[in-house]
């Protein structure tokens, strides 16, 4: 009885995933295939830019009980939109120069077959996260390793009560249901995160809200999203 439980409802799951596709201007739903087992899914097919390939993993996570996504789409850059590696690189470091929250000089790139990989450090995780949307809708880019590190000049141990702190940012948002969170602060720069919430959307918006406390190097987010 469980089962067919299981079955109908990851039956919705998948439903609803092909519809937020459809929803998606920027994807083609009919080359994008679908499983989902027990809340996770699992997206198959090819797409042409790099860039599709994350959009169509963020429509599906988009959706409501998905509890993760497995994005196994290959990426197949057509003959008019290839790149050389030279080529990808200058725009790439031209897209990071253009990026106000990207510190450029802080930062090295690296392209071979078309993947970018970028090295370096910056103070803060937006940062880190701007580079890579930066580099990741260029023309000919087959993939984005993000190896940037994030090191605060200022000390979160010069912040008191900021698990606190972070509790109150937390109710403040009303994308988020605060009071099923719980905050640890770990070696004074670690934020561990533990709790239940409803969606995919709403964890990542509660670990988008921690990264914003200052002296932040690390957050480990151990929330469940559930059904």
């Amino acid at each position: 009885m469980a089962t067919g439980t299981i079955t109908r409802t990851d039956q919705d799951i998948q439903s609803d995933v092909l519809d937020e596709l459809s929803w998606e201007p920027r994807v083609r739903p009919n080359e994008i295939g679908v499983t989902v087992t027990d809340g996770v899914v699992t997206l198959t097919g090819w797409v042409d830019s790099y860039a599709k390939k994350w959009a169509a993993e963020r429509a599906a996570h988009r959706v409501s009980r998905v509890r993760a996504v497995a994005n196994d789409l290959a990426v197949r850059i057509a003959t008019s939109a290839e790149r050389s590696d030279p080529e990808i690189a200058t725009a790439a470091s031209r897209a990071l120069e253009w990026d106000a929250f990207v510190p450029i000089e802080a930062l090295d790139v690296t392209v071979s077959d078309g993947w970018v990989t970028l090295h370096g450090e910056v103070e803060w995780e937006y940062q880190r996260r701007a580079a890579e949307r930066s580099v990741g809708r260029l023309t000919g880019v087959r993939g984005v390793s993000n190896g940037i590190t994030v090191r605060p000049a200022t000390s979160a141990a010069d912040h008191r009560d900021l698990a606190g702190r972070i509790v109150d940012a937390l109710a403040r948002n009303r994308a988020t249901e605060a009071e099923g969170i719980y905050v640890r602060i770990h070696d004074g720069d670690t934020v561990l995160l533990r709790g239940h919430v409803h969606s995919v959307p709403e964890r990542e918006e509660v670990e988008r809200i921690v990264w914003s406390a200052p002296g932040i190097r690390e957050v480990h987010n151990h929330i469940t999203v559930g059904r």
